[in-house]
Parts: C-alpha cells; structure tokens; sequence
C-alpha cells in the first residue's frame, strides 16, 4: 500500500509538473508574439507617417508653399523609399497582426498611397482635397491603433468621449501665403 501511494504521489507530481511547465511554455510564446506584434504595430505606423511627411514636404515644394533644400527630385526618390520601407513594414502587419488589425491596415495603406499619389502628381487635387486626404489618413491610423490595442489586449478605447475627434493642425494664415485663408 505504501508503495502504491508513493508511485501515485510521483506519477501525479510529474503530472503536475508536466501541466505546468506546458502552460508556462505557452504563456512565454504568447508575451513573445506581443512583443513582435507591438515592433510591428509601431514600426508600421512609423513608417506610414515618414511617407506621409516627405509627402508633405513634396506637395508644399511643388505648390511653392515652402521652400526645400532638396530637390524635387530627391525628395521623389525620398518618398519612393519611404513607400518600399511602408511595404515591408505592412508585410510584418500581415504576418503577425489579427484579422481586424490587417484589415485595419490595408485601409491605412490605401489612404496612405492617395496622399503619395497626389504629391507626386499621379492623381491631381486642391489643396482642399489634398487638406481632406490628409483627414482621412489620420482617422485611418486612429483606426489602426484601435484595432492593435484590442489585438494586444490594452485596456480602453481611442474612441470614448475622454478623446475627441481632432482636425489637422495648420499653420496659422498669413498674408504671405496665397489665396487660401483656411491655410
């Protein structure tokens, strides 16, 4: 009977141990995808707001509402390798990040490419549409860190009361600027 006991008292501390080193496991492979997933998420958005500042830097050069020391040229090529860093960093969206997440993204990325596409001059607009472009980007990559917080398990919503939906901040208008008073 002793010895019974004692083979039992073994086999269910080995149980035990098993159950929990496997849970353990587990919980260390999930903290690490969070980790990854949140490198992703902020490199992501890292990098769609580089594209959508040489963007800006390009339209304003090209519309003569700010000078540069870059070339039209440069900040072209400036852009274009800003969008291919953007695409890699999507991929990592894609491979790592949930379904709401990815879709979260492709919507992001699709605001994104309107505003590249004007300050290059492949699609043409007012300053007003490139204004309104700009808004909707930024909501985009609202949406975005709402989906990744809900993905990462963060606490809160973006989309309460205690945050308010805001405008694009502009520069004050000046009587130097042209014929555009809400610049």
């Amino acid at each position: 009977m002793t010895v019974a006991a004692v083979l039992l008292g073994a086999l269910t501390t080995h149980v035990t141990n098993h159950a929990m080193e496997r849970n353990r496991n587990r919980v260390m492979l999930l903290t690490r995808w969070d980790d990854r997933k949140l490198d992703a998420y902020e490199g992501y958005v890292d990098t769609v707001r580089a594209c959508i500042f040489l963007a800006v830097q390009l339209y304003e050069h090209k519309e003569g509402l700010r000078e540069s020391e870059m070339t039209e040229r440069e900040m072209t090529a400036a852009l274009a390798e800003a969008g291919r860093h953007r695409g890699r960093a999507f991929e990592r969206i894609m491979l790592l990040g949930g379904d709401d997440v990815v879709e979260a993204a492709h919507q992001l990325n699709a605001a994104a490419l309107q505003i590249d596409w004007q300050a290059t001059g492949r699609i043409a607009g007012t300053l007003e549409e490139w204004r309104e472009r700009n808004r909707i980007t930024f909501k985009e990559i609202n949406e975005f860190h709402e989906a990744a917080r809900v993905d990462l398990g963060v606490q809160g919503s973006l989309k309460d009361e205690s945050h308010p939906e805001r405008d694009l901040l502009l520069p004050p208008s000046s009587a130097s600027q042209r014929s555009d008073p809400a610049a």
